[in-house]
């Protein structure tokens, strides 16, 4: 099988979704530390489950879906494995760790082997994520083989190493603030007469709309957001609360908290 998942939890079950769209679920061999979790995605997604081991000695992709103070030690269990078939078989191994280089990797790995290095988040699930990526020693048949198989999981950049840390502290931290925003504006719709799930939808149905709206219309934010702003209106009446407390500045630091964090997973 060409595309092997060690660690099947929230990001790595969602990226291996968007794979068995991409490559077919033929193609996809799931592995967890708690093997239920692999069998009930396999059963789902219509793919094979197997050991870590397995996946080492099989895959052409091995995307390690671990948390990143559990690498070191499953990659050192793998090492023999990954080392026999270096050069018979070769791989590439895919990691979505946060905080941890390349380098790195390929310390824990035991040798220079290639690397794609990836920071996915949870829409993934939904063809609707954005995926940072930067590779080393990786062929361009290989890397264009992952890229056809990550296609259906969203958008995907290349882009430096150095800028995947602040990568993923806006987009792969990011929704987990977009939920409390939604859920936030569900409540204020609540507590103004909205039934909960109505307030929830409209909610919802706005950001998917505003975002779309910056995305496509190429203008600023900031201009989008003038354009509701009538004068003497009930909008920028709302602005101005956000303003007086700090809205824009405790987004801002939650980004620089999330990527400070990150910094120090790499330690």
């Amino acid at each position: 099988m060409k595309f092997g998942f060690i660690g099947c939890g929230n990001m790595g079950g969602a990226v291996a979704r968007a794979v068995c769209k991409g490559a077919g679920a033929r193609e996809v061999l799931l592995a967890n530390r708690t093997p239920a979790k692999a069998q009930a995605l396999a059963a789902e997604l219509g793919c094979a489950c197997g050991t870590n081991e397995q996946v080492a000695a099989s895959c052409d992709f091995l995307f390690l879906g671990v948390k990143p103070q559990m690498m070191e030690d499953m990659l050192d269990e793998l090492a023999p494995v990954l080392e026999s078939r270096a050069e018979s078989r070769p791989f590439v191994l895919v990691t979505m760790a946060a905080g941890l280089t390349m380098h790195q990797i390929r310390q824990m790995a035991g040798s220079g082997y290639p690397v794609i290095r990836m920071m996915p988040n949870t829409p993934v699930s939904l063809g609707a994520g954005m995926i940072q990526y930067c590779y080393d020693d990786v062929e361009l048949e290989q890397l264009d083989q992952w890229l056809q198989a990550m296609a259906p999981a969203g958008e995907l950049d290349e882009v430096p190493e150095s800028m995947i840390d602040a990568a993923s502290a806006v987009s792969g931290c990011g929704p987990a603030w977009v939920y409390q925003f939604i859920e936030a504006l569900a409540d204020g719709g609540v507590a103004a007469g909205l039934p909960r799930g109505k307030a929830q939808r409209y909610a919802a149905q706005m950001v998917l709309g505003s975002a779309r709206m910056v995305l496509e219309s190429g203008l600023h934010p900031g201009a989008l957001k003038d354009a509701v702003c009538s004068p003497g209106g009930s909008t920028i009446q709302g602005v101005r609360v956000l303003e007086e407390r700090a809205f824009r500045g405790a987004v801002t630091d939650a980004v620089l908290a999330a990527y400070e964090k990150t910094k120090e997973l790499g330690k």
